[in-house]
């Protein structure tokens, strides 16, 4: 059963880490493409206009690979982790099967409107379906973190006569305080993903000196937005996130700082390497008193190290949490350095012409995917050893019935189906990248 649990977890890491490579992205460029839908109506700039189709063919190409890969995680729930599912299924059941059946089939009717109804519905008609791909993208989103939240700090639910849980309060589900600052965190994460990728896809265009009117528009676009966003990244929505787990989850608050001594004033790693056989940090370089008032908004704060929490409680790996979480800090600073320099840049009129700018545009957009993943990592280490926070145990959560040689053969066969689809993603992006924006007049000649 050991075995199968180990496993089990790596697959559904695997799977759902490949997965959100899709969904991030789709839900920024949801927003990027409703203002841009904006800007052309408002200013009547036919460019604007044909920069927002090429990013909803984009938007069509991610949606479509996102559908695809995240199919297996939903069965992943009854094949690999059935106890939870039968044990949980009461309450997070309806978040999943809401996102399901309204966001996603709104977002992919609407879609189809976009790009294949532009003449028929009008500038207006096509701008309320470029506001139905965001609500129904960011709704999506929002169930799936509602889900996700309940994991971290469950809400309510009732334990019923059949000792599984039950909804018992579908407004303190839905409004679960954890849930509205985590889904604030990801949807922050997911612009910052678009406006990186807009905006490489802008500088390229410069650099290669085509499209540049387009490239313009979309290295605007991307720098404002991702500046925007990467410091709301910052403040509110990481110091309320991190305030939540300071609250909740003190083993994970001390397993992420490599605290391993209860103290007063304490202070903020900024690096080391955790030893967790001596129960000490190695190498630090410290930030005195800061941990203190980033967790609790006192200098003065006590905060619990792993000395002082029972080590059954303890989050399984310690120093790998504490890695993904100090690149993922690491990544998101240097995000916010990036937006701020070419903000500056732009604002000094120098962006378009400056190569070394647009080289760092152009090479970044791999990093906000990068932080995103652990990001990911933090969250979901940093609730071991439970499924359900203080429900449910991980190792209690898995199918009985099926063994580890069986996860691991589904695993290798999941590694090589998302290698094609991956270089089939490269391909079909790269080719739209390569065309740039069509003109609807364009393509109207073209039929004739």
């Amino acid at each position: 059963m050991g075995d199968a649990v180990i496993w089990d977890r790596i697959q559904f890491g695997f799977t759902i880490t490949y997965h959100y490579i899709f969904p991030q992205l789709t839900m920024g460029l949801a927003l990027l493409i409703l203002i841009c839908k904006v800007l052309a109506l408002r200013k009547r700039d036919p460019i604007w206009n044909d920069v927002a189709r090429f990013w909803a063919r984009i938007f069509a190409i991610n949606f479509a690979l996102g559908v695809v890969t995240g199919i297996p995680m939903e069965f992943q729930f009854g094949t690999n982790w059935a106890r939870f599912s039968a044990y949980s299924g009461g309450v997070i059941g309806m978040t999943l099967a809401m996102e399901g059946m309204f966001a996603f089939f709104a977002e992919s009717a609407f879609l189809g409107l976009f790009l294949f109804g532009e003449k028929k519905l009008g500038p207006k008609g096509h701008l309320v379906t470029a506001l139905m791909i965001f609500l129904g993208s960011w709704l999506s989103g929002y169930f799936i973190i509602t889900t996700n939240a309940f994991m971290q700090h469950p809400q309510g639910y009732a334990v019923g006569a059949d000792g599984n849980l039950h909804l018992d309060d579908v407004w303190a589900f839905l409004g679960n305080p954890w849930a509205l600052w985590q889904y604030a965190h990801v949807m922050c994460a997911a612009v910052i993903t678009g406006s990186f990728v807009m905006a490489a896809v802008g500088a390229f265009w410069m650099l290669s000196h085509k499209h540049e009117q387009a490239a313009r528009r979309c290295l605007k676009l991307g720098v404002i937005t991702g500046l925007v966003a990467t410091l709301l990244q910052l403040y509110p929505t990481g110091d309320a996130s991190g305030k939540l787990v300071a609250k909740h989850q003190q083993p994970t608050l001390a397993a992420m700082e490599g605290k391993f001594e209860t103290s007063t004033h304490a202070e903020l790693a900024i690096i080391g390497q955790p030893d967790v056989q001596a129960r000490k940090l190695e190498n630090p370089i410290f930030v005195p008193r800061v941990l203190s008032y980033l967790a609790y908004g006192s200098f003065g704060a006590k905060v619990v190290g792993l000395n002082d929490i029972p080590k059954d409680q303890w989050p399984d790996n310690v120093e790998l949490l504490y890695f993904a979480y100090h690149i993922m800090v690491g990544l998101g600073t240097l995000l916010i350095l990036v937006m701020l320099l070419a903000t500056f840049s732009l604002w000094r009129g120098r962006l378009y012409h400056s190569r070394p700018m647009l080289w760092v545009l152009m090479l970044a957009f791999p990093f906000p995917y990068i932080a995103t993943a652990f990001g990911w990592m933090t969250a979901e280490l940093g609730r071991q050893p439970w499924v359900i926070y203080g429900l449910m145990r991980t190792r209690d959560g898995t199918s009985p019935q099926v063994e580890a040689g069986n996860v691991t053969f589904t695993l290798l066969g999941y590694c090589g189906l998302y290698l094609v689809l991956g270089l089939l993603f490269l391909y079909l992006v790269g080719r739209e990248v390569s065309r740039g924006p069509r003109p609807l007049a364009v393509k109207e000649e073209a039929k004739t």
